[in-house]
């Protein structure tokens, strides 16, 4: 499912329509698993919510009504609000928040008057509108309802006045002293008694008429209920056939790719056109650059065609050659950890979880462990690590176009790790954090701490001895989509080099879960990267192609190219996010023939591709290991003198990663629950302050406080010190118990 934005029109509120309560704008509403969120024009009037595909439907076709008057109006979170009538839940989504709230003011105001005219309307909950034909008969069911229950209550009006009047006469009957008065007054009591038996008897008839008439049409209200039931199951059997069907072509094309065409033919104008919808939204970068390598002179040279100098491969000078690595060795290590338990067999369906929490941020979904793995996302960002000479030979080239490249590289290598990492990490605890010291393998220490909880940011500081020093502050931004999962890291990463001053800044791309319903779990990488050298003004463009059924192209492509301060081509980059990069160097340009839609291509030649960057295998047994590189088995190794809030340390990871599973949800839940409180409390102290008139302290970071860049003028979290001379006298009484 593609989540699209939610628009009104530009007006304060809406377009303003005849009625008291009339609203008017574009919503999207979801529609199905397919589909996902679809844009719909919605108009409020007279108590009614009734909506269209487009404004000229209005003359002719409504799609549906909701009843305002009995309707559950729910607020969610990022421009989100549910609808709930008659068992019917209605998803939809505005475009800021500001024309969320608009809406959710406007139909509480329609709800409030409609139920004070609730006598007079009708019954119109439904979705799609009911046939006439329905509609009469259900009409003619409740007049002769109504019939019955006013004959009832007459019955019962006419039972409570001759049960009276009975009850009088037996006391008079109690009183009497004469023997003639006693046989009038006897006689009086007889009468009064058969009234009362007679009107007893109609009542029963009367209840027995109602109960009959009621079951009857109970009957047959409950066979078209269960029609309805029956259609909803064909229908998501159909769908989740359509889902399987879908996945086994996708794995026919992945074990023959070379026996289909290339290209989609596109779809027609229209009604078609809303399919198009559908489709996420990567797709709409079809149109970049392609990168087609030609032989020169004696194979010494290739060519490289761009439509916009973006391009492929590499050479480096003898200053940057891989003198640490070869690019294929495994990630060193001294005397630790190659193996963690293997990974329990526990079958839990990922839908029968997520199916109700359509359009919510991930962070915010209560998951069993069994979806996650055990590390937390402190110990993911360290893992960008694991390629940290590429750092080290860059900290050693002169040349900052050289050191551009494996910076790139470098970027490029954080997702390798990602390619069979379906798990969710670990949310950190609020003042969680992780440390790495590895300055005897490797000569950086790293620490993480988790800053804020909602949304989930985290600050991260790496120094090296080897001349560089790495700092970033991540949010993630998750959402589930029906279809799959987005991840979105937003933040940049900084890199300074102590010798030259260069200063590089980019930031992430987005990560998709695909296959969320049935099939395969797999990750997908997509986005662009741009690179800053902020010193000189160097930068790099690095696209990640987003997987197609249709290209030709390997799967997980990254392209690049590496630019001086005049924009000027120097390397071109090429390779997959999950196994290698290679450079080459640009000896000579010109232009070629015009490309589609006028634009000019450039034609590069380059010396031959060389080698800056290859994937480390996994380890043996890995895929029973949640497929955990080197680097990341030893993530959760004990280390001694390590803060008391150190991811290591946390009960139900570490329970998860002994397979005990059971137990690390309880204890999940047990952490979920104290961090709750934990923020309950918060607030309440912050809401006492601004009683007596004090300004609320927000929650600060230990170790990390938010300073403004000189260089690139942005405002994050910073390292301020102070951590590992807290280690060094194992002095942590300022660390908060959170376990």
């Amino acid at each position: 499912m593609t989540e699209l934005v939610v628009r009104t029109l530009p007006s304060p509120s809406g377009v303003q329509g005849p009625g008291p309560d009339a609203y008017k704008g574009w919503l999207f509403k979801w529609t199905n698993y397919l589909k996902g969120y679809q844009r719909r024009w919605f108009v409020l009037s007279n108590g009614l919510l009734s909506y269209y595909r487009t404004q000229a439907e209005m003359a002719h076709t409504c799609r549906g009504t909701i009843t305002l008057a009995t309707v559950h109006i729910e607020v969610g979170d990022t421009c989100h609000f549910v609808l709930t009538s008659g068992g019917r839940s209605y998803h939809l989504k505005a475009y800021s928040e500001g024309e969320c709230q608009r809406w959710v003011s406007a139909l509480q105001q329609a709800k409030v008057n409609a139920t004070q005219m609730m006598p007079h309307s009708d019954d119109s909950g439904d979705e799609a509108p009911l046939a006439q034909p329905d509609r009469a008969l259900i009409q003619g069911a409740l007049k002769t309802l109504a019939s019955k229950l006013e004959d009832l209550s007459t019955c019962n009006e006419l039972i409570g006045k001759h049960g009276a009047a009975l009850q009088r006469s037996l006391s008079e009957l109690e009183d009497l002293r004469a023997s003639s008065d006693g046989v009038d007054k006897l006689k009086t009591v007889n009468e009064r008694a058969t009234l009362f038996r007679i009107t007893s008897n109609a009542m029963i008839n009367a209840c027995q008429d109602f109960v009959d008439l009621a079951e009857a049409h109970s009957r047959r209200w409950q066979r078209a209920l269960q029609y309805e039931r029956e259609q909803r199951h064909h229908l998501e059997e159909t769908i989740e056939q359509l889902a399987k069907q879908h996945n086994s072509l996708e794995r026919a094309w992945r074990e023959s790719p070379s026996t289909h065409n290339k290209g989609a033919e596109g779809t027609p104008e229209g009604e078609s056109s809303e399919e198009n919808e559908d489709i996420e939204f990567f797709d709409a970068m079809e149109d970049s650059p392609a990168f087609i390598a030609v032989p020169a002179d004696n194979h010494s040279q290739h060519r490289h065609l761009s439509s916009n100098q973006s391009v492929t491969s590499g050479s480096l000078s003898s200053n940057w050659s891989q003198d640490d690595n070869d690019g294929s060795g495994s990630y060193l290590r001294r005397g630790r950890r190659c193996r963690i338990p293997d990974k329990p067999n526990y079958s839990l369906n990922l839908w029968s979880i997520m199916k109700n929490c359509i359009g919510k941020e991930l962070s915010k979904i209560p998951m069993p462990v069994n979806f996650n793995e055990p590390l937390s996302m402190l110990q993911r960002l360290t893992e960008d690590l694991e390629y940290s000479e590429l750092l080290d030979r860059a900290a050693r080239c002169d040349s900052s176009l050289e050191q551009m490249c494996l910076v790139a590289a470098f970027s490029v290598s954080s997702y390798s790790t990602t390619v069979y990492r379906t798990g969710k990490p670990f949310n950190p605890l609020l003042g969680e954090t992780y440390e790495l010291d590895r300055v005897e393998e490797y000569g950086y220490r790293s620490i993480c701490e988790q800053i804020c909880h909602h949304p989930p940011a985290a600050a991260h500081h790496v120094i090296s001895q080897r001349g560089w020093t790495l700092w970033q502050e991540i949010t993630i931004d998750s959402k589930f989509r029906g279809k799959y999962i987005s991840i979105m890291p937003l933040g940049n990463i900084h890199l300074k080099f102590h010798s030259s001053g260069n200063h590089y800044v980019w930031s992430k791309v987005t990560s998709t879960v695909h296959n969320i319903i049935v099939g395969k779990l797999w990750i997908d990488q997509s986005g662009d990267i741009m690179i800053m050298n902020h010193r000189n003004k160097d930068k790099c463009h690095l696209k990640f192609s987003p997987y197609s059924y249709f290209s030709r192209d390997v799967p997980r492509k990254v392209t690049g190219v590496v630019m001086d301060g005049d924009s000027c081509a120097h390397y071109i980059l090429s390779g997959t996010w999950d196994d290698k990069m290679e450079s080459a160097k640009i000896i000579e340009s010109s232009h070629g023939c015009g490309g589609s839609e006028g634009k000019h291509k450039t034609v590069y030649q380059t010396l031959p591709p060389k080698l800056l960057w290859k994937k480390y295998p996994l380890p043996e047994n890995a895929e029973n290991m949640h497929h955990f590189s080197s680097l990341a088995l030893t993530l959760n190794e004990p280390e001694d003198g390590v803060a008391p809030t150190d991811s290591r340390l946390r009960p139900d990871q570490q329970l998860m990663e002994a397979g005990l599973w059971d137990e690390a949800n309880a204890e999940k839940q047990r952490l979920e629950e104290r961090q709750r409180l934990e923020r309950r409390k918060r607030e309440a102290q912050a809401n006492l302050a601004l009683e007596e008139g004090k300004e609320a302290e927000s929650y600060q970071p230990l170790w990390f406080e938010k300073r403004t860049d000189t260089e690139t003028g942005e405002s994050s979290y910073v390292y301020k010190g102070g951590y590992w001379e807290a280690k060094d006298k194992q002095d942590w009484r300022q660390c908060p118990a959170i376990f």
